[in-house]
C-alpha cells in the first residue's frame, strides 16, 4: 500500500482595522515575522516535497497594510516605537499588556532578560525598552534569526538595548514583510505548493446563505430571533475574494478552505459556478454524509456537485495542532510517519488529508516547531511509501460521488461554536437589526462601499468563535468592541442614531472568565487527598482546565479543576483528577517556580513529604508547598507539569502560570 499525504497549511488572521484603517492589534504583524513567511520556507528547504497553504483576504489585505504604510496604521506599533515618555498611561498599559503575551516557556524563557522583566509590575523607561526589543526578538522566527544581520546581532546583545536598537529592529522587520506573499507565488509557479483562499471575511459561509443550517447540523441548537438570509453577502465574500487572489497571484484559485471547514450543498454549489474546484472539511462531514463512521472512508476521494471535497484526518491533524507540542521532536516524527504507514485500509493506494492551523500552533512548540518540521520533512523525503501531493495534484484523481453533503463544520460536524450560545446569537441579532434598519437607506456610490465592507466585515467567525463561554482570550474586549464598532459605523454613515443595545458589551467578562477565578481570602488546607469539607477550599483560586482547554483541542488532559490557595506558612495546590489513571500512566509531578528558575519534582504515590513539599493522592491530589522555599518573596508564578511513563507531558494551568504568595488577596474579600 502506498500513501498520499497531503498537508494543508490554514493562515488566517481576522480584519483588526477600524474605519480609519488602523489595525487595532498586531497579530498579523507578529506571525508575519514569525510563521507566515517561515512555513512555506521550511518546506522549500525539501524540494521534492509538496504542501497546500490558505491564505485568507484579510491576512493578505492586512499584510499590503504594512507593505504600504510600514508601521503608522499599526496602533501597538505607534505606541511600540514611541519614546517611553511619550506614552500615555492608558498606552503603556495597553502596550506592556501585548509585551506580556508571549508564551513564558517557549518563547520568553530564551532570553533571560526578557525572563527578569516578564513579571515585574511596573518599569522605568530603560527598562521598557528593553522589554519592547526583547517581545519583538521573541516573534522573530527561525529564519530571520539565520538569516538578518541586525536580528543576529540585537540577540547576541542579550540586554542594555536602547531606542536605536528599537529603530533598527522594527525597520529590519518592516524590510522583511514584503517578501511574504512573493514568495508563496514563487513556490507556486514551481509547482511546489498549492495555494488556495476563503470567502473574504472568513464567514461560516453555510449560516450566511440559511441559518437553519444550524438546526439540520444539530437539532437542538437554539437559533437567533428573527433570522433570515444573507445570501447577497455571501456571494459577495465569495466574489471579492477570488477578486483579491487574482490581483495578488495572476490567476483564480483553484481551491478554497472554507472559513472552519463550514460546508453545505448551497456552498459547495455556488463554489462550482465560481470556478471553485476543490474545498476542504473535516472528516466528521463525510461521516455524518454518510451515516457511517468507518475510518478508512476518509482515505478515498469524493466531490459533491464536481467538487472535489477533501475530508481531513482530524486524529493526525490534532497531533501535529495540538499534542506533539508535549513530544521531543524526533519522538512525535517517528510518531506520526508510523501511524501514517500503519493506516489500515483494503485500498491499494490512499490519501491522507492534514490540515491545520498554519501559524497559532508553533509558539507552543520548542524553536517554533522548527526540530519538529525540520525532522518530519526530512524523514518524508526518505519515506518509500509515502508521497506527498498538493491539493491541485489529488483533484486530478478520480474520485467518488456523493449525492448529499451533511451541513457542518470542521468542530464535531456541527455549526455551535458559530450559534446558539446567547451571546452568540446575540452578534448575530444585532447584524440582522442592523440590516433591517438601514434596509430603505439610500447610499452615494462611496458610502455604500463603506456601508458593504462593514457588513462583510461584521459577519467574520472570529467574533461569534470569542463570544459565549466555550473559549477564553485576554482579548475579550478589543474583540467585542470591534465587532460592534463595524456595526456602529453603518448607523454612522446612515445619519442614523446607534440603537443603545449596540453600545453595550456582548461578551459579558464575569462569564468569560469561569475558566479561571482568583483566590478571593486566605485559606488553610489539610493535605491528606480527601474531599474533607466544601468550607475547606472555600474562596482558593480556581482554574477550570475542562474550560480553559479549547474546543478544538481533542486530547483533553488528566486534570479537570486546579485549586490554589494560601495562609502565612503554605501555598496550597489541589488537583481534582482521574487517579487510577493518575496511578497507572503518570510517573512524576513537576513544580515550576518561574521567579526561582526552580523545578520541584515529586513521584506519583499516595504519600510524599519532603524538603518542605508535602502530596497526599487518594479522591483528589493535594499539595503543600512552605514558603521558605520561595525566600518570602511577595509573589510567585508557577505551573504544574504531569509526566506520564512516555515522558509526554500535561501543563497545569494549559494558558500558562497562576500567581500565588500575592499580599492583594485581602482586598477580594466578597463576605
Amino acid at each position: 500500500m502506498s500513501v498520499n499525504l497531503s498537508f494543508l497549511w490554514h493562515m488566517h488572521q481576522p480584519d483588526y482595522r477600524d474605519k480609519k484603517g488602523f489595525l487595532q492589534m498586531p497579530w498579523v504583524f507578529l506571525h508575519s515575522i514569525k510563521d507566515y513567511y517561515e512555513m512555506p520556507w521550511l518546506l522549500s528547504l525539501f524540494p521534492n516535497l509538496k504542501a497546500t497553504f490558505n491564505l485568507t483576504p484579510p491576512l493578505i489585505q492586512q499584510i499590503q497594510v504594512y507593505e504600504k504604510n510600514g508601521y503608522k496604521k499599526d496602533k501597538f506599533l505607534l505606541s511600540w516605537i514611541k519614546d517611553p515618555k511619550e506614552l500615555t498611561k492608558v498606552d503603556k498599559k495597553s502596550l506592556i499588556k501585548i509585551c506580556k503575551s508571549s508564551q513564558f516557556d517557549t518563547m520568553v524563557s530564551s532570553f533571560p532578560r526578557f525572563a527578569e522583566l516578564f513579571y515585574k509590575d511596573s518599569y522605568d523607561d530603560n527598562e521598557l525598552i528593553e522589554l519592547e526589543v526583547l517581545f519583538m526578538l521573541s516573534w522573530c522566527g527561525n529564519f530571520l534569526r539565520q538569516n538578518d544581520s541586525i536580528i543576529k546581532n540585537l540577540i547576541d546583545k542579550k540586554k542594555g538595548y536602547n531606542a536605536i536598537d528599537k529603530a533598527n529592529l522594527l525597520d529590519t522587520l518592516l524590510k522583511f514583510i514584503p517578501k511574504i506573499l512573493p514568495f508563496y507565488a514563487k513556490l507556486l509557479k514551481k509547482g511546489q505548493i498549492s495555494l488556495s483562499t476563503t470567502p473574504l471575511n472568513h464567514p461560516i459561509l453555510p449560516l450566511l446563505l440559511d441559518m437553519n443550517n444550524a438546526k439540520i447540523s444539530n437539532p437542538d441548537t437554539t437559533l437567533p430571533k428573527e433570522y433570515f438570509s444573507l445570501e447577497d453577502d455571501a456571494l459577495k465574500q465569495v466574489d471579492f475574494s477570488i477578486k483579491l487572489y487574482k490581483e495578488v497571484f495572476g490567476a483564480n484559485p483553484n481551491g478554497f478552505w472554507p472559513a472552519e471547514g463550514a460546508v453545505d450543498e448551497k456552498s459547495l454549489e455556488l463554489y462550482k459556478r465560481k470556478g471553485i474546484k476543490w474545498v476542504a472539511t473535516d472528516e466528521a462531514i463525510l461521516f455524518k454524509t454518510l451515516k457511517n463512521n468507518q475510518k478508512d472512508l476518509i482515505y478515498e476521494l469524493f466531490e459533491y456537485s464536481d467538487v472535489f471535497i477533501a475530508f481531513r484526518d482530524h486524529f493526525l491533524s490534532d497531533l501535529i495542532g495540538f499534542s506533539y507540542r508535549y513530544k521531543k521532536a524526533n519522538d512525535a516524527v517517528n510518531d506520526f510517519v508510523q501511524k501514517v504507514n500503519n493506516i489500515n485500509s483494503e485500498k491499494e493506494d490512499v490519501t491522507v488529508f492534514v490540515i491545520v492551523d498554519g501559524e497559532n500552533a508553533w509558539e507552543f512548540y520548542q524553536n517554533n516547531a522548527m526540530d519538529f518540521f525540520m525532522k518530519l520533512y526530512e524523514k518524508l523525503s526518505n519515506e518509500k511509501n509515502i508521497q506527498t501531493r498538493n491539493f491541485d495534484e489529488i483533484n486530478n484523481f478520480k474520485k467518488n460521488k456523493l449525492t448529499t453533503l451533511h451541513p457542518g463544520s470542521w468542530i464535531y460536524g456541527t455549526f455551535d461554536t458559530w450559534v446558539g450560545h446567547n451571546e452568540k446569537n446575540r452578534a448575530w441579532e444585532l447584524i440582522y437589526q442592523t440590516k433591517r434598519d438601514t434596509k430603505e437607506c439610500v447610499f452615494d456610490e462611496k458610502t455604500n462601499k463603506l456601508v458593504e465592507k462593514h457588513f462583510l466585515a461584521s459577519e467574520c467567525s472570529d467574533w461569534f468563535w470569542w463570544y459565549g463561554d466555550d473559549h477564553f482570550s485576554d482579548f475579550l474586549e478589543e474583540f467585542d468592541l470591534l465587532f460592534r464598532s463595524h456595526l456602529q459605523d453603518i448607523y454612522k454613515l446612515a445619519n442614523m442614531k446607534i440603537p443603545s443595545n449596540l453600545m453595550l458589551p456582548i461578551s459579558k467578562e464575569r462569564e468569560a472568565k469561569l475558566s479561571q477565578t482568583k483566590p478571593q481570602f486566605n485559606i488553610t488546607a489539610n493535605v491528606n487527598g480527601k474531599k474533607d469539607s466544601f468550607y475547606e477550599w472555600l474562596g482558593s483560586g480556581l482554574v477550570d482546565e475542562s474550560k480553559a482547554y479549547s474546543t478544538m483541542d481533542t486530547s483533553r488532559g488528566i486534570v479537570q479543576q486546579l485549586y490554589y490557595g494560601e495562609d502565612e506558612n503554605f501555598i496550597y495546590i489541589r488537583l481534582d483528577v482521574d487517579n487510577k489513571k493518575l496511578f497507572k500512566e503518570y510517573k512524576e509531578i513537576k513544580i515550576h517556580l518561574k521567579e526561582l528558575k526552580k523545578i520541584v519534582t515529586l513521584p506519583i504515590m499516595e504519600k510524599y513529604e519532603q524538603n518542605g513539599v508535602k502530596l497526599a493522592i487518594k479522591d483528589i491530589l493535594e499539595l503543600s508547598i512552605d514558603k521558605k522555599l520561595c525566600k518570602n518573596m511577595k509573589k510567585i508564578n508557577l505551573q504544574i507539569e504531569i509526566t506520564d511513563k512516555k515522558s509526554n507531558s500535561e501543563f497545569v494551568p494549559i494558558f500558562g502560570d497562576i500567581e500565588v504568595c500575592n499580599e492583594e488577596f485581602e482586598k477580594n474579600w466578597f463576605l
